[in-house]
């Protein structure tokens, strides 16, 4: 009798997986769209200036000379770029594979790979909400335990699908001749085939691309410096140092065969969490930006040596330069080779939203650190999030913070769904003793966040350090 219902649930759950999985191919195509395009929307301003230079009177035309050579200059640069992603190999996308598995094989294939990305466990990964705050787009992907995803080399994705690996991925400006692959055809989820490697490069494609995409293009461009460059070595001294030390001095006889778990949540490029499991920890970094993770495998896995790519992270800026030269030059990433770095055993890097992904009951408990590093203001509600640092922690666990209250979803006007609890660092600390820290340390630190050091402008926050301990419970506390 119930067998009707049945079938009509069934058919009800597989039509919702095609319309995730559809929203999930739309949300890819614009970020990927937005790396294609950066070119293109950076040619436009160089019009923009040669227009104004145009405009001039003769007189002060001829103050100028040297103008459109450096026009010629930035081209030269933009043209060079290449995204951090290879858009030539192909993917099969089947029903029973889902879209993860061409995501996993487009941005970890090779044999380089030093993190592991782990997979979904509610079957695919999701990017189906708006725009937010500088990196807009999220992946609801569940992961599985860090100590499940223990992979130096490729990745291994199960699945019906067979996914034919590419060519080695091109980067930012690169001389070496890279050779094609064979094969062009995917499955959507509606069962039809087309030809991916010809819609990604098709230059009607790569239009339309709104504008706040392609600048969060450029904002990872500047967090290149910032995570991968010597020119961020600064920046990370500031930022990533003190955290480090602390890690260092709380866990000084750490084991090898038992190394403490870290979560770091919000680990943007990734090298915040590298370097926390090259300091003997199994570490985690969590994620919610394709954008940044698109760029992080890429430089994780699938470099091969010390300042293999040339980027220009301050050309898109003519304020506040001291000079042409300085405006124009070129930054070499990435600064250590990830590979030869020193890892420890179950490095990994997890898609997804912090809210959603460590709600998950399997996350109780499990961790011996989390370390949120310029995170924790990006929350809708930072109560939330606090209250799953708490519970995901063991007793006793660390807690270890750095970064300012620059609330993401302050001041968005004409959003009025768009929730955000912004609280005083008074408070944010008065709720964190509610559930169950106590201070260790707590300091301000000066710092800046991906600023171009030789800019006359230079933004300066005094961050909130801290480490907190999560109290033990009793047997009569759990009990009552």
């Amino acid at each position: 009798m119930s067998m009707p219902r049945v079938e009509e649930d069934d058919g009800e759950q597989r039509r919702r997986r095609k319309l995730e999985e559809a929203l999930e191919v739309k949300s890819l195509r614009r970020i990927i769209s937005a790396y294609l395009n950066y070119p293109d929307a950076a040619e436009e301003d160089v019009k923009r200036y040669e227009r104004s230079y145009k405009r001039l009177p003769p007189a002060h035309k001829a103050l100028l000379l040297h103008y459109p050579l450096k026009f010629q200059r930035i081209r030269r640069m933009l043209q060079a770029f290449e995204p951090p992603l290879d858009m030539s190999q192909d993917v099969d996308i089947c029903e029973d594979g889902h879209l993860e598995n061409a995501l996993n094989d487009h941005l970890f294939s090779g044999e380089r790979n030093v993190s592991s990305y782990p997979t979904s466990t509610s079957g695919s990964l999701c990017f189906t909400k708006s725009d937010q705050a500088c990196f807009g787009e999220e992946s609801n992907a569940l992961c599985e335990s860090v100590k499940g995803t223990v992979t130096i080399e490729e990745m291994k994705i199960d699945g019906n699908c067979d996914s034919v690996t590419g060519r080695h991925p091109p980067g930012f400006k690169h001389d070496e001749q890279i050779d094609a692959c064979g094969g062009n055809e995917i499955t959507n989820s509606n069962g039809n085939v087309s030809s991916l490697s010809h819609e990604w490069l098709d230059p009607s494609f790569q239009l339309n691309v709104p504008l706040v995409d392609v600048d969060k293009v450029r904002c990872i461009v500047r967090n290149l410096v910032r995570d991968w460059a010597s020119e961020g070595q600064k920046e990370r001294d500031q930022c990533y140092k003190p955290i480090l030390e602390e890690l260092d001095a709380l866990f000084r006889n750490r084991e090898k065969d038992n190394p403490p778990t870290c979560l770091v949540p919000g680990a943007g490029l990734g090298r915040l969490a590298l370097e926390i499991s090259c300091q003997g920890f199994i570490c985690q970094g969590n994620e919610f930006s394709y954008y940044m993770m698109i760029c992080s495998s890429f430089i994780l896995n699938h470099s091969q040596s010390t300042g293999e790519w040339t980027i220009y992270p301050w050309v898109h800026s003519n304020c506040n330069s001291l000079s042409d030269s300085d405006q124009l030059r070129p930054v070499l990433i990435p600064d250590i080779h990830p590979a030869s770095a020193g890892i420890t055993e179950g490095f990994s890097m997890c898609g997804g939203d912090f809210v959603e992904v460590y709600s998950d009951p399997s996350q109780v408990g499990v961790w011996d650190v989390v370390v949120t590093c310029f995170f924790i203001d990006t929350a809708h509600n930072i109560i939330e999030y606090i209250e799953i640092i708490s519970r995901i922690l063991k007793d006793g666990g660390v807690w270890i913070n750095m970064g300012p209250l620059l609330y993401h979803f302050a001041d968005m006007y004409g959003q009025e769904d768009e929730m955000s609890i912004e609280l005083s660092l008074e408070d944010v600390k008065r709720i964190a003793l509610h559930y169950g820290f106590h201070f260790e340390k707590e300091k301000t630190i000066e710092t800046t966040y991906t600023t171009n050091p030789r800019s006359m402008m230079q933004n300066r926050y005094y961050a909130a350090f801290w480490t907190m301990r999560k109290k033990t419970t009793t047997k009569e506390q759990q009990t009552s």
